[in-house]
């Protein structure tokens, strides 16, 4: 595999895309592995979290298109003034359920979740577990 910009790691220092924290550079070796079995496609789109140390964001992505289709967080405008009271597990899951019900209006109820790397605990899990409970299926 070719190395471009965004792909680059050293073998006698570990960076990938600019980073030398040891946690950052173990996610992005977890999603880079993943990555390769998932694409989302018309039917199946991808459902793409992603967490900082504030917020939780995700969106379906249909990868053969290129195209988000649908998109939430904790800074969407219908969430945005009830998760700055919440803690972040509950907006992870008001996050979720929001998703769920965008994705309703608009057909999709399968997904393939990419956890971008993140470990399956925690914000994802809850985020994950809303969007099961309001009918996407994965």
């Amino acid at each position: 595999m070719a190395a471009s910009g965004h792909d680059r790691v050293l073998v006698d220092k570990v960076t990938i895309m600019g980073q030398t924290n040891p946690k950052v550079v173990a996610r992005l070796k977890r999603k880079r592995r993943v990555r390769k079995n998932i694409l989302g496609v018309s039917e199946r789109p991808r459902l793409s979290v992603f967490k900082s140390s504030r917020h939780i964001y995700a969106q379906i992505i249909d990868d053969q298109k290129g195209q988000t289709l649908i998109a939430a967080s904790t800074l969407s405008k219908q969430l945005r003034s009830e998760a700055t009271s919440l803690k972040k597990t509950e907006a992870a899951r008001m996050v979720g359920k929001l998703l769920a019900e965008k994705a309703k209006t608009i057909g999709i109820s399968q997904v393939a979740f990419d956890r971008n790397g993140f470990l399956y605990h925690g914000r994802i899990k809850e985020l994950a577990d809303s969007c099961r409970e309001h009918g996407l299926d994965f």
